[in-house]
């Protein structure tokens, strides 16, 4: 069984290891009061000024042309397949390797997905396991498929945009741990049809609150997200199309406007904890994160692997560091999915054994060296019991 609870008897080291979403904050404090002042008195709450200048800049910062703010970030995968024409009776590959949004958004469609294996190295799916379950796939109607960039390291968008074409599939890229990631000098974002991103309080650029953004370079398919996100207006209350409501608010705009700016700098803070623990653990048994050489990793997650998971969990919770598992249970052995979502050619052997292997060391661009040292040497303790 995959263990996450925090012991209470732990060490009380929540001075080392403070939550992400409050420290970010008071990193960012002067200027996101004065953002969230400047909403209130502007009188204006849902897709404003705010909204408009953070697409502007959101899609700037990617390089990508377009990008349209939604609630939240399984809305914007949701979205980005309904712009497609994605709906019943299709089916869309994905992994299972994933938060479980991924998953529910393709289900909210009407479409079914269906999961591909992971390559281990870097959790992502392995364009390999893509080409089997296509070709295992007689009888379906397959559309598209949704490539997470699980962690933050890209995945193999080369290989895996050459199997999608040959089959005349389309794109999307699920950004919601990539923000700032590059691969082959372009940013994540910016190869699918499109790409949508969560701003969720712990990611790498966080709201206070829900939100989300849908991003592509296509100008007829962002007029068709925009449509979708408010009721499928192209005007004022006429609907020229079903369509929900999922807009990113004034003040969560605001937010992520100042945080956007600092943005690259925390990448390159979390690559800098990331090397502290590469170095650090360089000697142990653990598999540590392996980067591509064309990629450049943001590190939402520093995860290593062992076999002896679970008692490191405890052993590391024991002393007061908050290590987690993301995620303990792959979408297809959760209760609401077991059973009933299907599988590709091949099966979820790497999933699987990721689940039982996978533990996330604290990382946040607020914490000290002093944390990482803490948290390397806990581990080195463990691995000489």
């Amino acid at each position: 069984m995959c263990m996450t609870g925090f012991r209470r008897d732990a060490v009380d080291l929540s001075h080392l290891f403070p939550g992400q979403p409050h420290a970010n904050y008071l990193a960012h404090r002067e200027g996101i009061d004065a953002a969230i002042r400047r909403v209130l008195d502007s009188g204006w709450y849902i897709l404003g000024q705010e909204v408009t200048a953070f697409e502007r800049e959101f899609a700037e910062f990617l390089g990508a042309a377009h990008a349209v703010g939604v609630a939240n970030g399984t809305d914007a995968i949701e979205l980005a397949l309904r712009a497609l024409g994605v709906g019943a009776g299709d089916t869309v590959l994905t992994v299972s390797h994933t938060a479980v949004a991924t998953v529910a958004a393709i289900e909210r469609t009407g479409a079914e997905a269906l999961l591909v294996d992971i390559a281990p190295e870097s959790f992502t799916l392995d364009p390999a396991r893509l080409e089997a379950a296509i070709r295992g796939s007689v009888g379906r109607r397959l559309k598209a498929v949704v490539v997470v960039h699980l962690y933050g390291h890209p995945a193999d968008l080369p290989a895996i945009f050459a199997t999608a074409k040959a089959h005349g599939l389309r794109v999307i890229e699920d950004c919601a741990q990539a923000h700032g990631a590059m691969l082959d000098g372009r940013k994540a974002g910016t190869w699918g049809d499109l790409a949508a991103f969560s701003f969720y309080p712990t990611k790498n650029l966080s709201a206070l609150g829900d939100g989300g953004a849908v991003v592509t370079s296509a100008p007829a398919l962002a007029a068709r997200v925009s449509e979708l996100r408010q009721y499928g207006w192209r005007e004022r209350y006429i609907s020229a199309a079903p369509g929900v409501n999922s807009r990113l608010d004034e003040l969560q705009a605001a937010i992520l406007r100042v945080k956007l700016r600092a943005l690259s700098t925390e990448n390159a803070r979390r690559r800098e904890l990331a090397q502290l623990y590469s170095t650090g653990l360089a000697a142990t048994p653990l598999r540590l994160p392996r980067v591509r050489d064309n990629a450049e990793h943001v590190f939402h997650q520093y995860v290593v692997r062992t076999d002896r998971r679970d008692t490191l969990l405890q052993h590391l919770q024991g002393r007061g560091i908050p290590a987690a598992i993301h995620y303990p249970q792959p979408v297809h052995l959760q209760p609401a999915y077991a059973g009933r979502t299907a599988v590709g050619a091949g099966g979820l052997v790497e999933t699987e054994r990721a689940c039982r292997e996978i533990l996330s060391l604290p990382m946040h661009p607020q914490l000290s060296d002093e944390a990482i040292a803490r948290v390397v040497e806990a581990i080195l303790q463990w691995t000489q019991s």
